[in-house]
């Protein structure tokens, strides 16, 4: 596969290069054109020995002077010549030094982003810290470090919110939980007692989710601070065998084409990621004789995670939405919500975690509709063996059988 063609980008060093040699150039043509004048107007005004031949006939005065003109002319054309010459040879080298200069007038703005482009992949602990003379640049350095200290802080504000908020919400959920256990053990526990106990416990499991699932959804909006090797394979075979009773229930047909995938990530996410495509797709399914096909491989060194399956039609224009979270797919057909029970009515927070998890990973997820109904979720994580290792495990896979 031929890689594409990279774009020229005409950065801010290239356009100081390409001032600084057309400042020079146009002040040395100006240098240039101004001597040419000068040195016409002297020869002009130096008559020379043409003006001492007074003496001789018209013919040979004429003829001194045609000759004057002429050494005039090649004299101010052989300076003319090689000006320009010399000053492009000076210029082209005006432009070296302006390259080197431009790269050194930017190197801390160089700092600067690479320093960001760290924060942005990693985590807000970094800063700048530039030295150097107090000018414009180490003003925006000082200006970047406190946004991110106050970035920091907001963001350790967040997390420890949302987990102090989760813990103090998780602890009543479970009392109640434990309550209407205990009284529907106990010997008084009518039929009517029994259907009510059933649907608390219901509502109570389905609260327990939505805390779990904000809770995830907060701690997978960084990046993974100690990411592990872990193949995706492994997690999907796990998920789908743990999902089998619920598809079984729901009458959808699993299929799996899981290939080798590793990557460099939080297992507990990735597991995470992987459940909700899969409960996604069970639970939007088609209420009989519904499919589900999970595909994990390596592609092109990117590790992919694809679930599909059938299910009621959706308008591209409604895909996008799918990723926002507390949204739901608009159509009423879902069977967690009739013939399954296995699988509770879900908070809306399936796809918004999946894309989170996604990006703390480094990668992305994209959904499109299938033709005949159903949704086709493909999630791309960085392979963890790099370009070479992408090509030993896709060579690895070719060999297998089938």
């Amino acid at each position: 596969m031929i890689a594409p063609r990279r774009r020229w980008r005409s950065t801010i060093r290239v356009r100081l290069t390409l001032l600084y040699a057309g400042a020079f150039f146009l002040a040395g043509a100006v240098l240039v054109a101004l001597m040419y004048l000068f040195l016409r107007q002297v020869l002009d005004h130096q008559t020379g020995p043409v003006g001492a031949l007074h003496h001789l006939t018209p013919d040979v005065q004429g003829a001194f002077r045609a000759q004057y003109q002429r050494d005039r002319d090649a004299t101010l054309d052989t300076m003319l010549v090689a000006s320009l010459i010399m000053l492009g040879v000076v210029g082209i080298a005006a432009a070296g030094f302006g390259w080197l200069l431009a790269g050194r007038a930017l190197y801390p703005l160089q700092q600067i982003t690479a320093t960001a482009r760290r924060v942005a992949d990693r985590s807000l602990d970094e800063r700048i810290a530039l030295d150097g003379p107090d000018d414009e640049i180490k003003d925006l350095a000082d200006t970047l470090d406190s946004m991110l200290e106050r970035l920091d802080r907001a963001f350790d504000s967040q997390h420890r919110f949302v987990a102090n908020a989760s813990h103090e919400l998780r602890t009543p959920l479970t009392i109640n939980r434990t309550l209407i256990e205990v009284a529907l053990a106990g010997p008084h526990a009518n039929e009517a007692m029994r259907q009510l106990g059933a649907t608390l416990l219901a509502v109570n499991e389905r609260h327990e989710r939505l805390i779990d699932g904000l809770l995830t959804l907060a701690s997978s909006e960084q990046r993974i601070a100690e990411p592990t090797r872990v193949d995706v394979a492994d997690i999907a075979r796990h998920v789908t065998t743990e999902s089998a009773a619920a598809a079984r229930s729901a009458g959808v047909h699993v299929r799996t084409r899981l290939r080798p995938a590793p990557v460099e990530g939080d297992p507990v996410l990735l597991e995470r990621l992987a459940q909700n495509l899969v409960d996604n797709a069970i639970r939007y399914n088609r209420s009989e004789r519904g499919r589900v096909t999970v595909d994990t491989g390596v592609v092109d060194g990117s590790v992919h995670l694809t679930v599909e399956n059938t299910g009621p039609p959706l308008q591209p224009y409604e895909v996008p939405g799918l990723f926002e979270p507390f949204r739901r797919r608009p159509s009423t057909e879902r069977i967690a919500d009739s013939a399954n029970p296995l699988i509770g009515r879900g908070a809306g927070l399936g796809l918004s975690i999946v894309q989170s998890v996604a990006r703390a990973h480094g990668g992305d997820v994209n959904a499109s509709p299938r033709e005949g109904g159903g949704l086709t979720v493909r999630v791309r994580l960085p392979a963890a063996a790099g370009r070479e290792g992408a090509e030993r495990v896709r060579a690895e896979v070719a060999s297998l059988p089938g």
